[in-house]
């Protein structure tokens, strides 16, 4: 039986589902950024730009701080070892199928 999902996999992956979302993260990923200057980078409101910050937040994949009245927000690098956990995962299995698949090719060929 497969182990479910863990709950922040889950939001991770929901809010990484959406373009604009991983746009913002890609403009954050640089280093914080405010509302404004985020949304003018991805061409969406600031409104707009909020509620995806927000649930980048709840997903764990964006944090945000304050400097003086500027509200500031980052990646949030821990929040993706979840999803990184989860997609390391398939790399054995596919990396074995894979040498096994070319050394087959290879012995088949010494004959």
């Amino acid at each position: 039986m497969t182990a479910q999902p863990s709950p922040d996999l889950d939001l991770a992956l929901r809010a990484l589902a959406d373009a604009n979302r991983r746009a913002i993260l890609e403009v954050v990923r640089r280093g914080p950024r405010a509302v404004g200057d985020i949304a003018d980078a991805v061409g969406l409101s600031q409104q707009t730009t909020s509620h995806h910050l927000g649930v980048l937040r709840t997903a764990g994949l964006a944090s945000s701080t304050r400097e003086g009245t500027r509200h500031l927000f980052a990646v949030n690098t821990d929040g993706l070892a979840a999803v990184r956990t989860y997609l390391d995962d398939f790399w054995p299995t596919r990396l074995a199928a894979l040498k096994t698949a070319v050394e087959s090719r290879g012995n088949s060929s010494d004959d």
